[in-house]
């Protein structure tokens, strides 16, 4: 409750000269308000107030540790803390996991001559550091595996998107069995094409080297079209694996997959591949067709 006010007897007798700021014995009230005590208002000093934050200057000092005292060992043993730290550690990036995938693996019927494909690989390791193992190959039923290759690769990532890779390669099948150096990459390039590339040294001095990418475009949330490129090129002639130098093959392909699951997609499509310049000298040599299209149906699954 607000104090009652004086009497307008106690009113009348208040000496309002004294009061700062009405001093009526002028034309006009003193309006100045009285000075606060301890306080000085020298502007001159104003721009003089230190800077602090983002006002500072760029520095070169080294940032400081990181602190190695937690509250949590005041109250828990310091064994525990250890064994949690070292979780929260790994949980974060030091995990390994390991993954296989084969993006081909179907049947190709070929007028008589049903042939069969495979494309996959597989790794195993963490975010940085992998072991990679690639195989690819074909062949025709009733007739055995005609070229087949597996790689065996230490990839790095050198950046969010892209792996570098090396190791080394080994040919099999009917062909010649050579082995090679292998250094290459894979990745993921903009607008999401998967991407990879490699060259390969024989051992008997033979350099070759590959590009391929596909493309998924998601139809809906379960059907998939995957265009498909691969160029096969050498640096020489190689009679025994019956490759020439220059680009030697060329590959398109476009498949359509439907995931059951998106670890298990059955897909059908339709591949074009054509053996070129002394390549294809020597498929019609050997009695071969140099360029050879179909239908494909086969399985894409990963676990």
């Amino acid at each position: 409750m607000a104090p009652n006010p004086p009497p307008a007897s106690e009113m009348s007798r208040m000496d309002n000269s004294t009061m700062p700021g009405m001093d009526m014995s002028g034309d006009k009230p003193n309006t100045t308000p009285p000075p606060m005590a301890g306080m000085v208002m020298d502007h001159g000093t104003m721009s003089d107030v230190s800077k602090s934050g983002t006002d500072l200057p760029a520095g070169n000092a080294p940032a400081p540790a990181p602190p190695t005292d937690h509250y949590a060992t005041r109250i828990f043993p310091a064994a525990d803390i250890d064994r949690s730290h070292r979780q929260m550690m790994n949980e974060s990036g030091a995990q390994t996991f390991g993954f296989v995938m084969f993006n081909l693996a179907e049947y190709q019927p070929r007028r008589g001559r049903d042939g069969f494909r495979w494309d996959g690989e597989g790794w195993y390791g963490g975010d940085i550091n992998r072991l990679t193992i690639k195989t690819e190959g074909e062949g025709r039923f009733g007739e055995g595996t005609e070229e087949a290759e597996v790689q065996a690769l230490y990839s790095r990532a050198i950046d969010p998107y892209f792996n570098a890779q090396v190791g080394v390669r080994q040919d099999l099948g009917r062909g010649a069995r050579r082995t090679y150096a292998t250094v290459g990459f894979e990745g993921l390039a903009p607008y999401w094409f998967e991407v990879e590339g490699a060259l390969f040294l024989s051992d008997k001095g033979d350099v070759l080297g590959r590009l391929e990418g596909y493309y998924d475009q998601r139809l809906t949330q379960r059907l998939i079209l995957q265009p498909r490129v691969e160029l096969n090129l050498a640096a020489q002639d190689v009679p025994t694996s019956r490759i020439g130098a220059g680009l030697s093959t060329a590959e398109v392909g476009l498949r359509l997959r439907y995931e059951i699951k998106r670890q298990f997609a059955p897909y059908v499509g339709v591949s074009w591949e054509r053996k070129v310049g002394q390549t294809g000298r020597y498929a019609r040599a050997d009695g071969e067709n140099p360029t050879s299209a179909g239908l494909v149906a086969g399985i894409r699954f990963w676990f």
